[in-house]
């Protein structure tokens, strides 16, 4: 399953009491029970978000802005100024969300700590529609996979010998130059389970 997948199956789940940021986002990110206003969630809900679908975020933090830093320094090409579904919004007013649908102007996110009232904060995972030009950053860390990380993918899995051979049978280009010639006439026999 996705981040946004797992993200929409968590829609009602409440903080409790209400007004505690205590939840189990903030259980698991800080691996204990914690409490109050220094705990606010929707980047630690985010963050659950992508550990459970098995996509960890490579940089774990609750802050909003930390994660985008990090992204800007080590991954820029993960940062872009218009949205995709599964994509991380980062809002200009410190909170975290993964898009599920957008129009020109309006931005469809589940965002946990959120709340119909308020755009800063609140106590339930929900789906909130917010304005596009109110949105930092996105960051698209599922699914976009270039020729190049899938050849490297595929090499670790398969072997550096027999990946070209394979890469190019399944049409994915390597992005290595002629790479893909290497080994064309090799024979493998590669089972795959369903879903690959």
């Amino acid at each position: 399953m996705t981040a946004l997948e797992i993200a929409r199956g968590e829609i009602g789940v409440c903080e409790s009491p209400p007004g505690s940021n205590e939840v189990k986002y903030n259980d698991w990110y800080y691996s204990r029970r914690v409490s109050g206003e220094a705990y606010p969630w929707s980047m630690a809900f985010v963050q659950w978000c992508f550990y459970m679908s098995g996509e960890p975020l490579p940089y774990k933090t609750a802050s909003c802005s930390a994660l985008l830093r990090w992204f800007r320094r080590n991954a820029p090409q993960r940062v872009n100024s218009s949205p995709a579904p599964g994509d991380i919004a980062i809002f200009s007013c410190g909170r975290a969300g993964i898009v599920e649908s957008f129009t020109q102007y309006t931005l469809t996110c589940i965002e946990g700590g959120a709340s119909p009232g308020n755009v800063a904060d609140g106590g339930e995972v929900m789906r909130a529609t917010r304005r596009i030009s109110d949105v930092t950053a996105f960051i698209r860390w599922e699914e976009i996979l270039t020729g190049e990380e899938i050849y490297k993918r595929l090499s670790e899995y398969l072997g550096s010998r027999s990946a070209p051979g394979r890469a190019k049978s399944l049409g994915i280009p390597c992005g290595a130059g002629n790479a893909l010639d290497t080994h064309e006439g090799e024979e493998e026999s590669i089972k795959y389970g369903t879903g690959h």
